[in-house]
């Protein structure tokens, strides 16, 4: 029988919880790290037993931790403590090595970004590990301050794909209201040189030669602070997500709107419909049914809860506009959580399951593709990111 493990990182460790392919009860492993902010952790689609884990803390810093035997031990792949945030002298922790300077194309020996005022490029954590579709030792590395990374050797060592934060808009990124985290990498399985990113609040970029250069892919998103309606960058894009049976088709949840591509990023347009508010972080696709997808909407952007004090998850079977809300198993009253831009996940069994974490410590599962919930675990810590495995 297919066994399911769920991967919870969470403000204080993370945690691991595996069913069998019922899902009816669950099994709890952790806290590994327990202390620490585990922002990350994800599966390889390569090796089912390789995970990536990302593990920061602002007095010890950033580390990577990797297992090859799902979970169950740890190791730090090149065995040196990552720097402090807010530092990043040569030479330090889980090797990773910047290339060149956009401006000059000298060496970033002291890693600084040229922005017009030369100010120090500060890496701060690693907020997105995304394993390759087809190599265990192959991961890339969104961070903050926003650049991608890849790892060609299980973690150990680490090079920029500079071409990104050397792309002329860099000096007109901004942070978000979390940072300026690169906070989404999407690789497409049609296209093995095609890599999606998204960067708050700079907005979303395509890769078509493996990240060597990049394009803005922004067209027809609409922001209130930006006056420029046409503005190639500067939005805030909080999730974006893509179903591998038709990876033309992108869809987004940003800063207000929830948004649909079907030209791979080249255009967008608004799909909210009839959601009760469209300002929200998570955002992903049923695993059989390109066309169904899921989000969890938030008050406002300064209220950061859900509508109502009632849980809902809205479902589109119609890939946007027409939503309807689900809410069995889900607290429909005095309910005040999040739910954070990595903390919605699906499996690939046949009655697909739908999971999420809340910034309550609560993580929701639904074995029937969102009709009912039930919570598998139930005060945890502050939940960041929420990933599945499906074992067969």
């Amino acid at each position: 029988m297919s066994e399911v493990r769920v991967l919870v990182g969470t403000r204080k460790g993370a945690f691991i919880l595996t069913a069998d392919g019922k899902r009816d009860k669950w099994e709890v492993s952790g806290p590994h790290f327990a202390g620490w902010e585990m922002y990350h952790l994800k599966g390889s689609p390569a090796d089912p037993n390789r995970i990536y884990a990302s593990q920061t803390s602002g007095w010890f810093g950033q580390m990577l931790q990797r297992s090859n035997d799902g979970g169950k031990t740890w190791e730090t792949p090149g065995g040196e403590q990552m720097p402090e945030p807010g530092t990043f002298p040569a030479g330090v922790s889980n090797k990773f090595a910047y290339d060149t300077s956009p401006e000059t194309g000298k060496p970033l020996t002291t890693h600084q970004w040229y922005d017009g005022t030369q100010h120090p490029w500060e890496f701060k954590r690693v907020w997105h590990l995304e394993p390759s579709l087809t190599d265990p030792d192959i991961v890339y590395a969104g961070i903050e301050d926003a650049a991608l990374f890849r790892s060609t050797d299980g973690a150990k060592s680490w090079h920029e794909l500079s071409g990104l934060r050397g792309h002329g808009t860099g000096p007109k990124w901004q942070p978000g209201a979390g940072g300026m985290c690169l906070h989404t990498v999407i690789l497409d399985p049609s296209n093995p040189k095609r890599i999606f990113i998204a960067i708050s609040a700079a907005g979303a970029f395509r890769s078509d030669d493996g990240g060597k250069s990049w394009k803005p892919i922004n067209q027809g998103l609409h922001s209130q602070y930006i006056p420029d309606p046409k503005a190639e960058v500067g939005h805030c894009v909080h999730h974006i997500a893509m179903h591998p049976k038709k990876p033309g088709v992108l869809f987004m949840q940003k800063h207000w709107d929830v948004m649909r591509s079907d030209n791979a990023g080249d255009s967008w347009t608004e799909v909210s419909g009839n959601l009760p508010t469209d300002f929200g972080f998570v955002i992903d696709v049923h695993a059989h049914e390109p066309e169904t997808i899921y989000v969890v909407p938030i008050k406002s952007d300064s209220e950061h809860y859900v509508p109502e004090g009632k849980l809902r998850v809205y479902r589109s079977r119609s890939g946007g506009n027409e939503w309807e809300p689900l809410t069995k198993g889900l607290p429909q009253s005095d309910c005040y959580v999040n739910v954070l831009r990595d903390a919605m996940a699906v499996d690939s069994l046949d009655k697909c399951g739908v999971y999420f974490g809340t910034t309550g410590g609560q993580v929701y599962a639904s074995a029937d593709a969102g009709d009912s919930w039930a919570a598998i675990v139930r005060d945890l810590p502050a939940v960041l990111s929420v990933e599945v495995q499906t074992l067969k």
